[in-house]
């Protein structure tokens, strides 16, 4: 046996037990924001719960903020390696729809591994109802449509600073995500299922919401407000 060879299962072993402590971080943290309040919890008692040092917290986040996020990160990184994949022949819209698909599709699981779905809910609504958290989940979603925005005019072949479709599609798409999520955090089906049937479904009514007269057949321009 090699040293390679000797050294490959304790590295696998090590990266494991990482991996471990890194989601035990995650869960007791999003337990206890969500129970106590995401202020009110310090990083003290996030370690204290999983039974290891601020030095082991700080080593996997920089802060309360970004293991907030980490579950959500996870997601948006599924979906960017979807849209990475999409075929070249679809268009932008029907990759960007075609990938968030695909990623509620396998993701369930993978949550799953790190926290209860019921968990991902709450801590959604936390999110929304936490001006802080708020603002930084506003702050990264617009960093997230700036990177999917480049990723769109690359399929194109177009630049995204000259030519404003990327960016208006994925504005566009983004805002049906933000209304499904939110729905979805109000909602009382906390399955992965139920938010990716909203998605579907919403995302399906962009498209005739922006181009179609919303106006009853027969009924002209409405002349008084």
């Amino acid at each position: 046996m090699t040293e390679g060879q000797a050294g490959g299962p304790r590295a696998g072993l090590r990266e494991r037990k990482k991996q471990r402590t890194r989601d035990a971080l995650v869960r007791a943290s999003l337990e206890l924001f969500t129970t106590q309040g995401y202020e009110r919890t310090t990083v003290d008692e996030i370690v204290e719960a999983v039974d290891v040092s601020q030095r082991t917290f700080f080593r996997y986040f920089a802060s309360k903020e970004d293991v907030t996020f980490a579950v959500q990160e996870m997601v948006e990184s599924r979906f960017i390696d979807e849209l990475r994949r999409r075929p070249a022949h679809e268009a932008p819209f029907e990759a960007m729809r075609g990938a968030v698909l695909c990623a509620w599709n396998s993701i369930g699981e993978a949550i799953e591994e790190v926290v209860t779905v019921d968990l991902h809910m709450r801590v959604y609504r936390m999110i929304e109802s936490t001006p802080t958290l708020l603002a930084a989940h506003m702050r990264r979603g617009v960093a997230l449509e700036n990177q999917v925005a480049l990723l769109i005019a690359e399929r194109e072949g177009l630049d995204v600073e000259r030519d404003p479709r990327p960016p208006v599609a994925v504005a566009a798409f983004s805002a049906v995500m933000r209304v499904t999520g939110q729905l979805w955090g109000r909602g009382h089906d906390a399955s992965v299922e139920a938010l990716r049937d909203l998605t579907e479904e919403y995302l399906d009514q962009l498209v005739p919401a922006l181009a179609r007269d919303w106006r009853p057949a027969g009924r002209g321009p409405q002349q008084e407000w």
